[in-house]
């Protein structure tokens, strides 16, 4: 087992000509890897105080290798951020917990799990309905993905945001996070991106799981400050 620990920056770019420049910036990278293009389904869910019917029920479905770091996660992290994923077909069960004072579904450092589940993304939602688990909201995006040395970096188009990017460590030691941070950022500041502020992002969050099935399967754009 290993703990892994996500250490990523979004960027609110919102056109598509904001999104081209930055494109533009990343290939004139040498080591720049473009990695390809895929379309995700992410249904978001709200945990009960009481994971105990959660755990019984998902640990099965995880493939062996992985089902210490879930228990651990699930008996050891709070402020949990839970979703369903389809990814061109494949299924994941993600689950994110928050370090410090972040939060588990946006913030910078976390603690993260995923784990291929061999159901459809309807079958996986009705196990985690059935498990006390309720939809907190559904989201589509279009992701486009790069790496740059340990760095990776995407570009999402996402219904009620427009065009976001991430830029993202994976880490081993949680200790090195704000190291990790440094480095994200100063990255960003080379290709002429900003931060998008904690605070405003969580607004932008909370606005679309109160208006999600407006947006979910749109191409509507919302712009909250």
């Amino acid at each position: 087992m290993f703990n892994q620990y996500e250490i990523e920056i979004k960027s609110l770019l919102g056109s598509v000509e904001e999104a081209e420049k930055l494109r533009l910036k990343l290939r004139t990278k040498d080591d720049l890897k473009e990695l390809g293009r895929h379309s995700q389904l992410n249904h978001y869910f709200i945990a009960p105080a009481d994971l105990a019917a959660l755990k019984e029920k998902i640990l099965p479905l995880v493939p062996a290798e992985q089902k210490e770091l879930l228990e651990k996660i699930l008996n050891e992290g709070r402020n949990y951020s839970i979703r369903t994923r389809d990814a061109d077909g494949r299924v994941l069960f993600v689950i994110k917990a928050s370090l410090g004072d972040d939060t588990s579904a946006n913030g910078v450092s976390r603690m993260e799990f995923e784990a291929s589940i061999q159901k459809t993304i309807e079958e996986l939602d009705q196990i985690l309905l059935a498990a006390g688990l309720e939809y907190q909201a559904k989201w589509a995006r279009d992701r486009e993905e790069y790496q740059l040395g340990e760095t990776n970096i995407t570009i999402d188009r996402n219904a009620g945001y427009g065009y976001l990017a991430e830029f993202e460590r994976v880490i081993r030691d949680q200790i090195g996070a704000a190291a990790a941070k440094a480095d994200l950022v100063a990255l960003m500041a080379d290709f002429g991106v900003k931060e998008l502020p904690q605070d405003r992002l969580e607004r932008m969050f909370a606005f679309y799981n109160e208006h999600w099935r407006d947006y979910y399967g749109t191409d509507k754009i919302f712009v909250v400050e």
